[in-house]
Protein backbone atom coordinates (compact mmCIF):
# COMPACT_ATOMS: atom_id res chain seq x y z
CA UNK A 1 0.00 0.00 0.00
CA UNK A 2 2.09 2.58 -1.69
CA UNK A 3 0.94 6.45 -0.13
CA UNK A 4 2.02 10.27 0.32
CA UNK A 5 1.29 12.47 2.84
CA UNK A 6 0.64 16.37 2.38
CA UNK A 7 -0.16 18.14 5.90
CA UNK A 8 -2.06 21.26 5.59
CA UNK A 9 -3.27 23.69 8.44
CA UNK A 10 -6.50 23.44 9.68
CA UNK A 11 -7.04 27.06 8.91
CA UNK A 12 -6.36 26.14 5.78
CA UNK A 13 -9.10 23.51 5.27
CA UNK A 14 -11.83 25.82 6.11
CA UNK A 15 -13.88 23.30 7.91
CA UNK A 16 -13.09 24.02 11.87
CA UNK A 17 -14.58 27.26 14.02
CA UNK A 18 -13.62 30.10 15.10
CA UNK A 19 -12.46 28.72 18.58
CA UNK A 20 -10.83 25.66 17.76
CA UNK A 21 -8.11 27.29 15.57
CA UNK A 22 -7.67 30.25 18.24
CA UNK A 23 -7.20 27.75 21.01
CA UNK A 24 -4.65 26.06 18.62
CA UNK A 25 -3.06 29.78 17.70
CA UNK A 26 -3.29 30.06 21.24
CA UNK A 27 -5.43 32.99 21.47
CA UNK A 28 -4.96 35.15 24.80
CA UNK A 29 -8.50 35.32 25.20
CA UNK A 30 -8.94 31.80 25.75
CA UNK A 31 -6.08 31.20 28.21
CA UNK A 32 -8.30 31.47 31.27
CA UNK A 33 -10.18 28.33 30.22
CA UNK A 34 -7.72 25.32 30.09
CA UNK A 35 -4.79 24.52 32.03
CA UNK A 36 -1.92 23.42 29.98
CA UNK A 37 -1.21 23.94 26.41
CA UNK A 38 -0.80 20.57 23.72
CA UNK A 39 2.52 20.86 23.66
CA UNK A 40 5.54 19.40 25.34
CA UNK A 41 6.02 21.35 27.95
CA UNK A 42 2.44 21.39 28.14
CA UNK A 43 2.00 17.47 28.59
CA UNK A 44 5.33 17.86 31.67
CA UNK A 45 3.19 20.15 33.55
CA UNK A 46 0.16 18.12 33.24
CA UNK A 47 1.96 14.74 34.86
CA UNK A 48 3.70 16.92 37.66
CA UNK A 49 0.09 17.89 38.40
CA UNK A 50 -1.52 14.81 37.91
CA UNK A 51 1.36 13.35 40.49
CA UNK A 52 -0.35 15.39 43.07
CA UNK A 53 -4.14 13.67 42.55
CA UNK A 54 -4.79 10.51 43.66
CA UNK A 55 -6.50 7.49 41.38
CA UNK A 56 -7.87 4.61 42.72
CA UNK A 57 -5.73 2.23 40.25
CA UNK A 58 -6.72 -0.84 42.17
CA UNK A 59 -10.48 -0.43 41.24
CA UNK A 60 -9.34 0.31 37.54
CA UNK A 61 -7.11 -1.87 37.33
CA UNK A 62 -9.40 -5.22 38.50
CA UNK A 63 -12.43 -3.59 36.38
CA UNK A 64 -10.10 -3.48 33.33
CA UNK A 65 -9.11 -7.32 34.07
CA UNK A 66 -13.00 -7.93 34.34
CA UNK A 67 -13.71 -6.38 31.25
CA UNK A 68 -10.76 -8.38 29.49
CA UNK A 69 -11.32 -12.10 30.84
CA UNK A 70 -14.18 -13.27 28.09
CA UNK A 71 -11.01 -12.39 25.56
CA UNK A 72 -7.70 -13.13 24.45
CA UNK A 73 -5.97 -10.72 25.87
CA UNK A 74 -2.99 -9.35 23.60
CA UNK A 75 0.35 -9.04 26.05
CA UNK A 76 1.08 -5.64 25.01
CA UNK A 77 -2.71 -4.92 26.32
CA UNK A 78 -2.00 -6.79 29.59
CA UNK A 79 1.36 -4.89 30.39
CA UNK A 80 -0.50 -1.51 30.20
CA UNK A 81 -3.21 -2.63 32.04
CA UNK A 82 -0.67 -3.86 34.42
CA UNK A 83 1.16 -0.70 34.49
CA UNK A 84 -1.69 1.30 35.50
CA UNK A 85 -1.17 0.03 39.21
CA UNK A 86 2.05 2.04 39.19
CA UNK A 87 1.81 5.62 39.93
CA UNK A 88 4.16 6.31 37.24
CA UNK A 89 1.79 5.51 34.59
CA UNK A 90 -0.62 8.09 32.74
CA UNK A 91 -3.02 7.77 30.24
CA UNK A 92 -3.79 9.50 26.88
CA UNK A 93 -7.37 9.39 26.64
CA UNK A 94 -9.69 9.58 23.98
CA UNK A 95 -13.25 9.22 24.36
CA UNK A 96 -16.58 8.25 21.54
CA UNK A 97 -20.15 6.91 21.93
CA UNK A 98 -20.57 2.75 20.51
CA UNK A 99 -21.85 3.80 16.63
CA UNK A 100 -22.67 0.80 14.48
CA UNK A 101 -19.93 -0.45 13.22
CA UNK A 102 -17.94 2.52 14.43
CA UNK A 103 -19.77 4.87 12.57
CA UNK A 104 -18.11 7.77 11.18
CA UNK A 105 -14.15 7.75 10.01
CA UNK A 106 -12.66 9.78 12.86
CA UNK A 107 -13.30 7.09 15.46
CA UNK A 108 -10.45 5.50 14.39
CA UNK A 109 -8.29 8.63 13.96
CA UNK A 110 -9.14 9.50 17.76
CA UNK A 111 -8.08 6.33 18.92
CA UNK A 112 -4.93 6.01 16.63
CA UNK A 113 -3.84 9.61 18.09
CA UNK A 114 -4.25 8.33 21.39
CA UNK A 115 -1.67 5.45 20.52
CA UNK A 116 0.45 7.77 18.72
CA UNK A 117 0.85 9.97 21.65
CA UNK A 118 1.21 7.71 23.78
CA UNK A 119 4.46 6.23 22.24
CA UNK A 120 5.61 9.60 21.52
CA UNK A 121 5.37 10.55 24.61
CA UNK A 122 7.20 7.24 26.30
CA UNK A 123 10.07 7.86 23.50
CA UNK A 124 10.64 11.49 25.19
CA UNK A 125 10.15 10.97 28.33
CA UNK A 126 11.29 7.47 29.16
CA UNK A 127 10.96 7.96 33.08
CA UNK A 128 7.13 7.73 32.74
CA UNK A 129 4.56 5.19 31.29
CA UNK A 130 1.84 6.61 28.89
CA UNK A 131 -0.88 4.08 27.64
CA UNK A 132 -3.75 4.40 25.24
CA UNK A 133 -7.12 4.09 26.25
CA UNK A 134 -9.87 4.08 24.13
CA UNK A 135 -13.14 6.03 26.96
CA UNK A 136 -16.76 4.41 25.50
CA UNK A 137 -19.53 6.71 25.51
CA UNK A 138 -21.84 3.26 26.10
CA UNK A 139 -24.60 5.26 28.10
CA UNK A 140 -25.32 7.56 25.45
CA UNK A 141 -28.93 7.22 24.39
CA UNK A 142 -29.62 9.58 20.83
CA UNK A 143 -30.45 6.53 18.69
CA UNK A 144 -30.80 8.68 15.69
CA UNK A 145 -27.05 9.72 15.99
CA UNK A 146 -25.68 5.96 16.55
CA UNK A 147 -27.73 3.04 15.04
CA UNK A 148 -26.54 4.07 11.58
CA UNK A 149 -23.84 4.78 9.14
CA UNK A 150 -22.41 5.48 5.58
CA UNK A 151 -21.68 3.05 2.85
CA UNK A 152 -20.81 4.60 -0.70
CA UNK A 153 -23.12 7.38 -0.12
CA UNK A 154 -25.61 5.30 1.18
CA UNK A 155 -27.21 5.63 4.54
CA UNK A 156 -27.43 2.15 6.58
CA UNK A 157 -29.87 2.56 9.54
CA UNK A 158 -30.52 0.00 11.80
CA UNK A 159 -34.45 0.08 12.78
CA UNK A 160 -34.98 -0.81 16.29
CA UNK A 161 -37.75 -0.16 18.73
CA UNK A 162 -35.38 -0.81 22.06
CA UNK A 163 -34.45 2.75 24.20
CA UNK A 164 -32.11 3.47 27.06
CA UNK A 165 -28.61 3.58 26.91
CA UNK A 166 -27.36 2.69 23.23
CA UNK A 167 -24.80 0.61 24.50
CA UNK A 168 -26.82 -2.10 26.21
CA UNK A 169 -28.98 -2.45 23.15
CA UNK A 170 -28.98 -5.88 21.86
CA UNK A 171 -28.08 -7.39 18.53
CA UNK A 172 -31.02 -8.65 17.03
CA UNK A 173 -31.93 -10.35 13.20
CA UNK A 174 -32.52 -7.24 11.69
CA UNK A 175 -29.09 -6.09 12.22
CA UNK A 176 -28.37 -9.48 11.33
CA UNK A 177 -29.82 -9.02 7.98
CA UNK A 178 -27.62 -5.38 7.37
CA UNK A 179 -24.91 -7.39 7.99
CA UNK A 180 -26.02 -10.20 5.18
CA UNK A 181 -26.30 -7.13 3.11
CA UNK A 182 -23.04 -5.74 3.57
CA UNK A 183 -21.75 -9.01 2.65
CA UNK A 184 -22.72 -8.60 -1.03
CA UNK A 185 -21.47 -4.72 -0.98
CA UNK A 186 -18.24 -5.84 0.61
CA UNK A 187 -17.16 -9.08 -0.26
CA UNK A 188 -16.57 -8.54 -3.91
CA UNK A 189 -13.55 -6.61 -2.50
CA UNK A 190 -10.13 -8.50 -1.37
CA UNK A 191 -10.66 -8.15 2.62
CA UNK A 192 -14.34 -7.59 2.45
CA UNK A 193 -15.36 -11.38 3.85
CA UNK A 194 -12.82 -11.01 6.05
CA UNK A 195 -13.97 -8.04 7.68
CA UNK A 196 -18.15 -9.34 7.86
CA UNK A 197 -16.46 -12.10 9.07
CA UNK A 198 -15.51 -10.21 12.28
CA UNK A 199 -18.53 -8.33 12.36
CA UNK A 200 -20.65 -11.73 12.09
CA UNK A 201 -18.33 -12.93 15.29
CA UNK A 202 -18.75 -9.53 17.40
CA UNK A 203 -22.24 -8.65 16.61
CA UNK A 204 -24.14 -12.08 17.73
CA UNK A 205 -28.02 -12.40 18.27
CA UNK A 206 -28.01 -11.00 21.92
CA UNK A 207 -24.39 -9.65 22.34
CA UNK A 208 -25.05 -5.80 23.24
CA UNK A 209 -23.64 -3.40 21.36
CA UNK A 210 -20.83 -2.29 23.82
CA UNK A 211 -19.98 -6.17 23.78
CA UNK A 212 -19.93 -6.00 20.23
CA UNK A 213 -17.63 -2.93 19.43
CA UNK A 214 -15.17 -3.84 22.75
CA UNK A 215 -14.81 -6.97 20.66
CA UNK A 216 -14.45 -5.35 17.46
CA UNK A 217 -11.70 -2.00 18.52
CA UNK A 218 -9.78 -4.49 20.64
CA UNK A 219 -9.41 -6.65 17.06
CA UNK A 220 -8.24 -3.84 15.32
CA UNK A 221 -6.36 -2.05 17.77
CA UNK A 222 -5.17 -4.37 20.37
CA UNK A 223 -1.86 -5.15 19.00
CA UNK A 224 -0.85 -1.37 19.64
CA UNK A 225 -1.90 -1.70 23.36
CA UNK A 226 -4.72 0.39 23.25
CA UNK A 227 -6.62 -0.50 26.25
CA UNK A 228 -11.06 0.18 25.74
CA UNK A 229 -13.00 0.63 29.00
CA UNK A 230 -16.45 0.65 29.52
CA UNK A 231 -17.04 2.62 32.69
CA UNK A 232 -20.59 1.63 32.98
CA UNK A 233 -19.89 0.17 36.32
CA UNK A 234 -20.84 -0.05 39.96
CA UNK A 235 -17.77 0.43 41.55
CA UNK A 236 -16.11 3.09 39.02
CA UNK A 237 -18.96 5.26 39.33
CA UNK A 238 -19.36 5.40 43.37
CA UNK A 239 -15.97 7.60 42.84
CA UNK A 240 -18.23 10.28 41.81
CA UNK A 241 -20.14 9.86 44.50
CA UNK A 242 -19.88 12.92 46.75
CA UNK A 243 -20.14 15.05 43.53
CA UNK A 244 -23.36 13.10 42.03
CA UNK A 245 -24.88 13.90 45.70
CA UNK A 246 -23.91 17.50 45.02
CA UNK A 247 -25.11 17.72 41.92
CA UNK A 248 -28.37 16.93 43.16
CA UNK A 249 -28.65 19.03 46.09
CA UNK A 250 -26.78 21.98 45.02
CA UNK A 251 -26.66 21.78 40.83
CA UNK A 252 -23.18 23.89 41.24
CA UNK A 253 -21.96 22.47 38.07
CA UNK A 254 -24.74 24.27 36.12
CA UNK A 255 -23.79 27.56 37.82
CA UNK A 256 -20.17 27.13 37.09
CA UNK A 257 -20.87 26.08 33.10
CA UNK A 258 -23.52 29.07 33.23
CA UNK A 259 -21.04 31.66 34.16
CA UNK A 260 -18.22 30.30 31.43
CA UNK A 261 -20.69 30.40 28.73
CA UNK A 262 -21.27 34.02 29.60
CA UNK A 263 -16.99 34.67 29.24
CA UNK A 264 -17.35 32.61 26.33
CA UNK A 265 -19.81 34.26 24.23
CA UNK A 266 -18.40 37.17 24.31
CA UNK A 267 -16.13 35.74 21.40
CA UNK A 268 -17.84 32.84 20.43
CA UNK A 269 -20.76 30.88 19.87
CA UNK A 270 -21.55 28.52 22.91
CA UNK A 271 -21.31 24.47 22.50
CA UNK A 272 -22.43 22.71 25.41
CA UNK A 273 -26.15 23.91 27.09
CA UNK A 274 -25.82 23.22 30.89
CA UNK A 275 -29.16 21.72 32.60
CA UNK A 276 -29.88 22.44 36.76
CA UNK A 277 -29.06 18.96 37.03
CA UNK A 278 -26.42 17.27 34.89
CA UNK A 279 -27.17 13.45 35.63
CA UNK A 280 -30.05 10.98 33.67
CA UNK A 281 -31.29 8.05 35.29
CA UNK A 282 -29.72 4.95 33.99
CA UNK A 283 -31.60 1.55 34.30
CA UNK A 284 -32.70 -1.50 32.09
CA UNK A 285 -34.71 0.38 29.02
CA UNK A 286 -34.20 4.18 30.57
CA UNK A 287 -31.62 6.35 30.37
CA UNK A 288 -33.37 10.00 31.21
CA UNK A 289 -32.83 13.13 32.54
CA UNK A 290 -33.35 13.55 36.54
CA UNK A 291 -35.25 16.73 37.29
CA UNK A 292 -35.97 18.61 40.44
CA UNK A 293 -40.00 18.23 41.62
CA UNK A 294 -41.04 19.64 44.43
CA UNK A 295 -38.76 18.76 47.42
CA UNK A 296 -37.74 15.95 45.89
CA UNK A 297 -37.17 14.49 41.96
CA UNK A 298 -38.43 13.06 39.04
CA UNK A 299 -37.52 10.95 35.77
CA UNK A 300 -38.35 12.75 32.86
CA UNK A 301 -40.84 11.14 30.96
CA UNK A 302 -41.18 8.19 32.96
CA UNK A 303 -43.53 7.97 35.86
CA UNK A 304 -40.70 7.45 38.30
CA UNK A 305 -40.44 9.70 41.55
CA UNK A 306 -38.21 10.16 44.60
CA UNK A 307 -38.09 12.20 47.15
CA UNK A 308 -34.81 14.14 48.30
CA UNK A 309 -33.99 11.07 51.09
CA UNK A 310 -34.97 8.29 49.02
CA UNK A 311 -32.71 9.33 45.89
CA UNK A 312 -29.65 9.97 48.40
CA UNK A 313 -30.49 6.08 49.48
CA UNK A 314 -30.75 4.95 45.85
CA UNK A 315 -27.36 7.02 45.03
CA UNK A 316 -25.74 5.14 47.87
CA UNK A 317 -27.23 1.83 47.09
CA UNK A 318 -26.95 1.77 43.07
CA UNK A 319 -24.35 4.52 41.91
CA UNK A 320 -24.66 2.60 38.51
CA UNK A 321 -27.84 3.65 38.25
CA UNK A 322 -26.77 7.75 37.39
CA UNK A 323 -25.83 8.96 34.12
CA UNK A 324 -23.11 12.07 33.77
CA UNK A 325 -24.09 14.03 30.87
CA UNK A 326 -21.88 15.75 28.68
CA UNK A 327 -20.85 18.26 31.38
CA UNK A 328 -20.20 15.91 33.64
CA UNK A 329 -18.73 12.66 32.04
CA UNK A 330 -15.25 14.57 31.28
CA UNK A 331 -14.83 14.91 35.46
CA UNK A 332 -16.24 11.12 36.00
CA UNK A 333 -13.10 10.14 33.23
CA UNK A 334 -10.56 12.23 34.69
CA UNK A 335 -11.71 10.98 38.45
CA UNK A 336 -11.38 7.38 37.19
CA UNK A 337 -8.33 7.65 35.23
CA UNK A 338 -5.09 8.89 35.67
CA UNK A 339 -5.07 10.85 32.58
CA UNK A 340 -2.89 13.61 31.05
CA UNK A 341 -3.96 14.11 27.67
CA UNK A 342 -7.49 14.13 25.48
CA UNK A 343 -8.17 13.54 22.17
CA UNK A 344 -11.33 15.23 21.30
CA UNK A 345 -12.33 17.11 17.91
CA UNK A 346 -13.44 20.31 17.26
CA UNK A 347 -17.10 20.25 19.04
CA UNK A 348 -15.69 18.29 21.70
CA UNK A 349 -12.55 20.66 22.38
CA UNK A 350 -15.16 23.68 21.70
CA UNK A 351 -17.38 22.08 25.28
CA UNK A 352 -14.04 21.11 27.19
CA UNK A 353 -13.55 24.70 27.34
CA UNK A 354 -16.52 25.36 29.05
CA UNK A 355 -15.80 22.97 31.67
CA UNK A 356 -12.22 24.19 33.53
CA UNK A 357 -14.34 25.31 36.31
CA UNK A 358 -15.98 22.61 37.49
CA UNK A 359 -12.83 20.61 37.09
CA UNK A 360 -11.38 23.47 39.56
CA UNK A 361 -14.39 23.66 42.12
CA UNK A 362 -14.42 19.95 42.24
CA UNK A 363 -10.44 19.93 42.31
CA UNK A 364 -9.62 17.29 39.82
CA UNK A 365 -6.89 18.41 37.16
CA UNK A 366 -7.91 19.29 33.81
CA UNK A 367 -6.13 17.74 30.96
CA UNK A 368 -4.33 18.61 28.04
CA UNK A 369 -6.47 19.26 25.20
CA UNK A 370 -5.44 17.72 21.57
CA UNK A 371 -7.61 18.11 18.65
CA UNK A 372 -7.63 14.62 17.12
CA UNK A 373 -5.97 13.99 13.72
CA UNK A 374 -7.51 14.60 10.83
CA UNK A 375 -7.36 12.76 7.25
CA UNK A 376 -8.50 12.87 4.04
CA UNK A 377 -7.70 10.07 1.67
CA UNK A 378 -7.53 10.14 -1.46
CA UNK A 379 -7.29 7.10 -4.07
CA UNK A 380 -5.69 7.09 -6.93
CA UNK A 381 -8.72 7.45 -9.65
CA UNK A 382 -9.32 11.33 -8.00
CA UNK A 383 -5.68 11.84 -7.61
CA UNK A 384 -6.18 11.13 -11.48
CA UNK A 385 -9.42 13.54 -11.45
CA UNK A 386 -7.02 16.27 -9.86
CA UNK A 387 -4.11 15.97 -12.08
CA UNK A 388 -6.51 16.28 -15.60
CA UNK A 389 -8.16 19.17 -13.48
CA UNK A 390 -4.73 20.86 -12.49
CA UNK A 391 -6.07 21.46 -8.47
CA UNK A 392 -3.38 21.05 -5.99
CA UNK A 393 -4.41 19.40 -2.86
CA UNK A 394 -5.08 23.10 -1.19
CA UNK A 395 -7.28 23.73 -3.95
CA UNK A 396 -9.42 21.05 -2.95
CA UNK A 397 -11.15 22.35 0.15
CA UNK A 398 -12.48 25.29 -1.74
CA UNK A 399 -16.22 25.09 -2.89
CA UNK A 400 -16.79 23.43 -6.43
CA UNK A 401 -17.88 27.14 -7.77
CA UNK A 402 -15.07 28.87 -6.91
CA UNK A 403 -12.64 26.01 -8.04
CA UNK A 404 -14.80 25.93 -11.54
CA UNK A 405 -14.62 30.40 -11.56
CA UNK A 406 -10.37 30.41 -10.79
CA UNK A 407 -10.23 27.34 -13.64
CA UNK A 408 -12.52 29.62 -16.12
CA UNK A 409 -10.00 32.79 -15.52
CA UNK A 410 -6.81 30.72 -16.02
CA UNK A 411 -7.71 28.78 -19.07
CA UNK A 412 -9.98 30.50 -21.30
CA UNK A 413 -8.72 32.23 -24.54
CA UNK A 414 -10.63 35.73 -24.28
CA UNK A 415 -9.89 38.43 -21.63
CA UNK A 416 -12.99 38.39 -19.69
CA UNK A 417 -12.17 41.14 -17.24
CA UNK A 418 -12.98 44.73 -17.97
CA UNK A 419 -10.79 46.33 -16.04
CA UNK A 420 -8.63 48.23 -18.45
CA UNK A 421 -12.46 49.64 -19.96
CA UNK A 422 -13.40 50.50 -16.23
CA UNK A 423 -10.20 52.18 -15.74
CA UNK A 424 -10.82 54.15 -18.92
CA UNK A 425 -14.40 54.99 -17.96
CA UNK A 426 -13.47 55.71 -14.29
CA UNK A 427 -10.65 58.39 -15.78
CA UNK A 428 -13.20 59.83 -18.81
CA UNK A 429 -15.95 60.50 -16.30
CA UNK A 430 -13.54 62.65 -13.60
CA UNK A 431 -12.38 64.24 -16.83
CA UNK A 432 -15.75 65.50 -17.37
CA UNK A 433 -16.40 66.43 -13.61
CA UNK A 434 -13.30 68.51 -14.06
CA UNK A 435 -15.36 70.68 -17.41
CA UNK A 436 -18.65 70.56 -15.69
CA UNK A 437 -17.43 72.14 -12.58
CA UNK A 438 -16.28 74.88 -14.47
CA UNK A 439 -18.91 75.21 -16.48
CA UNK A 440 -21.25 74.74 -13.72
CA UNK A 441 -21.08 73.46 -10.38
CA UNK A 442 -23.86 72.12 -10.18
CA UNK A 443 -23.64 69.64 -13.12
CA UNK A 444 -21.32 67.69 -11.44
CA UNK A 445 -23.76 65.44 -9.19
CA UNK A 446 -25.16 64.50 -12.47
CA UNK A 447 -21.81 63.48 -14.04
CA UNK A 448 -21.19 61.47 -10.69
CA UNK A 449 -24.93 59.56 -11.56
CA UNK A 450 -23.78 58.68 -14.81
CA UNK A 451 -20.64 57.22 -13.99
CA UNK A 452 -21.88 55.08 -11.66
CA UNK A 453 -24.85 53.75 -13.84
CA UNK A 454 -22.21 52.95 -16.25
CA UNK A 455 -19.69 51.29 -14.31
CA UNK A 456 -22.67 49.46 -12.85
CA UNK A 457 -23.57 48.50 -16.96
CA UNK A 458 -19.90 47.66 -17.72
CA UNK A 459 -19.80 45.19 -14.99
CA UNK A 460 -23.23 43.17 -15.76
CA UNK A 461 -21.84 43.13 -18.83
CA UNK A 462 -18.70 41.49 -17.70
CA UNK A 463 -20.74 39.34 -15.71
CA UNK A 464 -22.83 37.76 -18.62
CA UNK A 465 -19.51 38.02 -20.46
CA UNK A 466 -18.28 35.18 -17.92
CA UNK A 467 -21.22 33.59 -17.68
CA UNK A 468 -20.91 32.63 -21.36
CA UNK A 469 -17.67 31.59 -21.50
CA UNK A 470 -18.26 29.57 -18.14
CA UNK A 471 -21.21 27.56 -20.49
CA UNK A 472 -18.24 26.31 -22.57
CA UNK A 473 -17.12 24.38 -19.45
CA UNK A 474 -19.68 22.19 -18.67
CA UNK A 475 -17.41 19.22 -18.47
CA UNK A 476 -14.82 20.77 -16.06
CA UNK A 477 -17.60 21.61 -13.77
CA UNK A 478 -19.22 17.66 -13.96
CA UNK A 479 -15.72 16.80 -13.41
CA UNK A 480 -15.18 19.00 -10.05
CA UNK A 481 -18.49 18.35 -8.87
CA UNK A 482 -17.85 14.69 -8.97
CA UNK A 483 -14.23 15.24 -6.98
CA UNK A 484 -15.90 16.97 -4.42
CA UNK A 485 -18.76 14.45 -3.99
CA UNK A 486 -16.67 12.11 -3.72
CA UNK A 487 -13.86 13.42 -1.52
CA UNK A 488 -15.98 15.85 0.98
CA UNK A 489 -19.57 13.66 1.26
CA UNK A 490 -22.68 16.18 1.99
CA UNK A 491 -20.53 18.75 1.39
CA UNK A 492 -18.43 18.04 4.30
CA UNK A 493 -15.09 16.19 5.62
CA UNK A 494 -15.15 12.43 4.72
CA UNK A 495 -14.11 11.72 7.94
CA UNK A 496 -17.40 12.79 9.29
CA UNK A 497 -19.40 11.34 7.25
CA UNK A 498 -17.79 7.18 5.48
CA UNK A 499 -17.10 4.29 7.31
CA UNK A 500 -14.03 2.75 7.94
CA UNK A 501 -15.88 -0.63 6.15
CA UNK A 502 -15.32 -0.32 2.31
CA UNK A 503 -11.09 1.15 3.33
CA UNK A 504 -10.62 -1.55 5.45
CA UNK A 505 -12.53 -4.30 2.56
CA UNK A 506 -9.55 -3.04 0.31
CA UNK A 507 -6.67 -3.19 1.85
CA UNK A 508 -7.40 -4.83 5.17
CA UNK A 509 -5.35 -4.61 8.61
CA UNK A 510 -2.72 -2.27 6.06
CA UNK A 511 -5.34 0.62 6.55
CA UNK A 512 -4.90 0.42 9.76
CA UNK A 513 -0.57 0.81 9.88
CA UNK A 514 -1.06 2.90 7.05
CA UNK A 515 -3.23 5.52 9.54
CA UNK A 516 -1.31 4.94 12.39
CA UNK A 517 1.83 5.57 10.20
CA UNK A 518 0.63 8.75 9.41
CA UNK A 519 -1.26 9.65 12.47
CA UNK A 520 0.50 12.95 14.53
CA UNK A 521 1.27 13.48 17.88
CA UNK A 522 1.26 16.92 18.92
CA UNK A 523 1.60 18.53 15.31
CA UNK A 524 -1.59 19.80 15.40
CA UNK A 525 -1.91 19.80 11.47
CA UNK A 526 -4.45 17.99 9.32
CA UNK A 527 -3.09 15.13 6.61
CA UNK A 528 -4.17 14.44 3.15
CA UNK A 529 -3.08 11.18 2.61
CA UNK A 530 -2.72 10.01 -1.32
CA UNK A 531 -2.76 6.27 -1.95
CA UNK A 532 -1.81 4.55 -5.34
CA UNK A 533 -3.47 1.15 -5.91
Amino acid sequence: MDCTAQRLSYRQTGAFSKIVLDYLDDAEQLRSFYSHRPTRDGIKNAVSERKQFSTNRNVLVKHLQQQYANVQMNETVKKNIDLLLSENTFTVTTAHQPNLFTGPLYFLYKILHAIKLAASLKTEMPQYNFVPVYYMGSEDADVDELAHFWLNGEKKEWSTDQSGAFGRFVTNKELVKMMDALAGELGVQPFGNELIEKLRNYYKVGTTIQQAIFALVNDLFAEYGLMVLIADDALLKQQMSAVFEDELMNHNSSKLVEATAKQLEQHYKVQAGSREINLFYLDEDVRERIEAKGNGYAVANTTIEFTKEAMLQELKEHPERFSPNVILRGLFQETILPNIAFIGGGGEIAYWLELKAVFDFYKVPFPVLVLRNSFLIVEAKWQEKMKKLSLSVEELFQPAEILLNEMVLKTSSHTLKLNGSVTEAEALYEQLKKLSAAVDPTLVNHVEALKTKTLYRLQELEKKIFRAEKRKFDEQRRQIEQLKAALFPKNGLQERVDNFSMYYAKWGREFIQMLYEHSLSLEQEFVVVEVDG
